[in-house]
């Protein structure tokens, strides 16, 4: 089995394996295998586009968490020039599991934060495994204010499973942060552009998600609990993830059909872990359309739209649950 394959990938995996051993002899022995190569990419593409046409919750999860996915870093090296992370929160320390800092996006000034896994052990335990502690909300808050102050649009990339439970992030108040978060950034008087690139986790990505535009792209979840907990709780059992997350509804269909984003990106065939330069593209065109909307409006017309829309979050979901 290929590891850097999802069992459900498998097919896939084996086609490229035959793929890669016929370049291999076509180069050994000089022959000249084209055509032969080119059959079983044909039949490769297509096999892509019938197991990721109809992905079920869980399989969506597990695209979602996958350990080629595009992170934040990635984004932050290929939409954004003369990034300057800044650090700190100004009262306890710095977090790596939240990034951010000024960069330019188009040639024009944004301020970027987002949550980042890593991926060598490392870098996993550096970000924390992508579990932000208070003092990364406090210090995404301290940039948001710091955009805010200079007028400069806010673009933040969501991919955690939760804030980082720990005792000592509770004593620091981790939900006090979390809440904070949510509240200034419904009064930030600069567009703001949010964006699930993978994981949405409860409160943990919330806190990064309150915006004039909330978009998700396709193999994404945004979710109040991850499958796996929701499962322990009701059924004592995590075995039981894949049920919770067909319950769950956390797809990104799902929540654009519950009204609580506004725009589901669509990504290469086979998700942006096989396609990164096409997915990144995909990515630099949503942000480019909705920043150029937004900063088109009067900043005043941005808040009562975002604070409506906000409001309408629970009203929305009841009348689309109730077939209305």
């Amino acid at each position: 089995m290929n590891l850097n394959f999802l069992d459900f990938e498998q097919p896939i995996a084996e086609l490229d394996a035959q793929i890669k051993e016929l370049q291999q002899v076509g180069l050994e022995e000089k022959r000249d295998l084209s055509k032969d190569i080119a059959k079983l990419d044909k039949k490769r593409q297509k096999l892509i586009q019938t197991i990721f046409a109809d992905l079920t919750p869980w399989q969506v999860v597990r695209v979602a968490r996958h350990p080629q996915r595009p992170h934040t870093v990635d984004y932050l090296s290929s939409l954004f020039t003369e990034f300057d992370e800044l650090h700190g929160d100004r009262m306890f320390g710095d977090d790596g599991a939240i990034m951010g800092g000024l960069a330019r996006f188009n040639g024009e000034p944004v301020m970027v934060i987002g949550q980042e896994k890593g991926r060598t052990t490392k870098e996993k335990v550096h970000h924390n495994f992508g579990l932000p502690r208070p003092e990364g909300y406090r210090k995404a808050l301290r940039l948001m204010r710091l955009a805010e102050h200079f007028a400069i649009p806010i673009i933040t990339f969501i991919d955690t499973q939760g804030a980082y439970p720990g005792i000592d992030a509770e004593e620091r108040g981790q939900s006090e942060a979390i809440a904070r978060n949510i509240f200034v950034m419904s009064t930030l008087k600069t567009p703001i552009i949010c964006i699930v690139i993978g994981e949405g986790g409860s409160g943990g990505a919330l806190a990064l998600g309150v915006g004039d535009r909330v978009i998700m792209m396709q193999y994404t979840i945004y979710s109040v609990i991850s499958p796996e907990g929701c499962a322990t709780i009701l059924w004592r059992s995590a075995e039981r993830a894949p049920e919770a997350a067909e319950n769950l509804k956390l797809t990104a269909q799902d929540a654009k059909r519950f009204k609580l984003i506004d725009e589901v990106l669509a990504e290469p065939a086979g998700g942006a872990h096989r396609d990164f330069a096409a997915a990144s593209e995909g990515v630099r065109e949503v942000i480019a359309r909705n920043l150029a909307e937004l900063q088109a409006e009067k900043i005043d017309i941005l808040l009562k739209k975002r604070y409506e829309r906000m409001m309408r979050f629970g009203l929305d979901s009841h009348a689309n649950s109730q077939g209305k």
